[in-house]
């Protein structure tokens, strides 16, 4: 028979197992759930997304935005911090470029369909 002190052992464990298995892909999935909330499109549909490294518990996110000018920059950058601050124990790092500009060519298929580019 378990005692709670052994459950919340056995929880520590297993938190402790999930940050070791943080990948490129679950953090592009956490990515995902980020909407620019103009075109109602995902953040990593938009091509906003240059480059994503995982190394231990650290993190490193490269991202830009249709324009230096863009109104929504700090909102959309509280929402990817807010999002990767969902794995415990993980230091993210959010680097902001415009070099190489963002065009078009970067939005998926799906994301270009949306907005009646194809």
């Amino acid at each position: 028979m378990k005692r709670y002190a052994d459950e919340d052992i056995e929880k520590g464990r297993n938190k402790m197992k999930k940050t070791d298995s943080i990948t490129k892909e679950s953090i592009f999935a956490k990515l995902r759930e980020v909407i620019d909330p103009e075109l109602g499109i995902n953040i990593v549909d938009m091509g906003l997304i240059y480059e994503v490294k995982v190394q231990k518990n650290k993190g490193y996110v490269r991202m830009t935005f249709t324009t230096p000018a863009c109104p929504l920059i700090n909102q959309i950058v509280d929402q990817v911090k807010t999002k990767l601050e969902e794995f415990k124990g993980m230091d993210i790092n959010v680097d902001i470029v415009f070099d190489p500009p963002w065009n078009p060519d970067m939005m998926s298929e799906g994301a270009k369909l949306k907005l009646g580019m194809i």
